[in-house]
């Protein structure tokens, strides 16, 4: 968010103000151009100010005002203990500033560096939750997108937090689909199709986000940055920008690796259902696939093409382009013919 405008103002009505004080309280200052140049320098200060604890906390500041109190505490007490009670006053005075200074800085210190459970210590038996829990945000990528699997998620639940859709994306998208490349074209119309799929979905709240970074020159290298600014999880089916995402601390959710994680796993002896597509290499070998695309070649088969018939597993090879599966026709009984 652009602060600047609203501190654009606050400046003008500093300055008004100190123009209004003049006018008001003359014998405070001598004319109204000095008066509004004053407010413009303290609406100034406070600008510098405001820059100067941007990323200072809640957290810090509630930790701060704990330590300079304790702090505080810890000098009156000192001084109060009769130690420094040959100092005249002149050096009391001087003593009790150094006193106050020393154990509120200390104070200070210990209190940003501990953590909660150091706090609780100081509150026995009290222990604070947050009532507000952060809302995760899930950056969406132009393959996750295109992919769907990501909408079945959304349908039964399985997302959690606000999907986020930045717009360099959106635009990547509508690139693709007004490419003249058929296959582009039905791919970027199938991403368009999901998105508005995820906007209907009641299930999950979706947003479209507008910032951009112009020095980024890749949509890869603009969505890692959008995801550290927002200390967002990109959502994504491209192997590549999920390494690119590790490498850079981010949390990437690969659609790939969920889906192998979630594949079910053969062993020789089970039985299933499978529809054979096609002839397999070998006499009499028909060929058909899981539902998550895994090559079966069937045994004595090659006359039931077409066909959805039981088959036992008879062994499981695995090859650089994934794994294969040999297994024999059977009957409804699971005996082999």
């Amino acid at each position: 968010m652009n602060l600047w405008p609203i501190r654009i103002f606050f400046i003008l009505l500093c300055a008004i103000g100190g123009y209004a004080t003049s006018q008001v309280r003359p014998e405070w200052i001598d004319s109204p151009l000095q008066g509004f140049f004053i407010g413009f320098g303290l609406g100034g200060v406070m600008i510098a100010i405001d820059e100067m604890l941007k990323g200072f906390s809640l957290r810090v500041f509630s930790a701060t005002t704990l330590g300079l109190g304790f702090g505080s505490l810890i000098a009156w007490l000192v001084d109060q203990s009769g130690l420094f009670e040959f100092a005249s006053e002149d050096q009391r005075w001087l003593i009790r500033i150094c006193l106050f200074l020393a154990f509120s800085y200390l104070g200070i210190i210990l209190a940003i560096r501990s953590n909660k459970e150091d706090l609780a210590l100081l509150v026995p038996y009290v222990r604070f939750q947050r009532e507000n829990k952060p809302v995760g945000l899930n950056l969406l990528d132009t393959s996750a997108i295109i992919d769907g699997r990501i909408a079945d998620l959304a349908d039964h639940r399985m997302v959690e937090g606000v999907l986020i859709i930045p717009r360099f994306v959106l635009r990547e998208l509508q690139q693709v689909a007004d490419s003249a490349d058929s296959s582009k074209r039905a791919r970027g119309r199938r991403g368009l199709e999901m998105l508005d799929r995820l906007k209907q979905n009641q299930k999950c709240e979706v947003r479209v986000h507008e910032i951009d970074f112009p020095e980024e020159t890749g949509v890869d290298d603009k969505l890692v940055s959008l995801a550290q600014s927002l200390d967002a999880r990109i959502i994504t089916a491209d192997f590549n920008l999920a390494k690119v995402g590790e490498l850079r601390s981010v949390r990437c959710l690969n659609l790939g690796a969920l889906s192998a994680c979630l594949k079910p796993t053969l062993l020789p002896g089970d039985v299933l259902d499978l529809r054979l597509a096609r002839e397999g290499k070998e006499k009499g070998q028909a060929v058909g696939y899981t539902s998550d695309g895994t090559l079966v070649v069937v045994n004595h088969a090659a006359d039931r093409i077409g066909q959805t018939i039981p088959v036992r597993i008879s062994a499981l090879h695995q090859t650089g382009a994934g794994s294969m599966i040999f297994a024999d026709a059977t009957h409804s009984n699971g005996q082999s013919p």
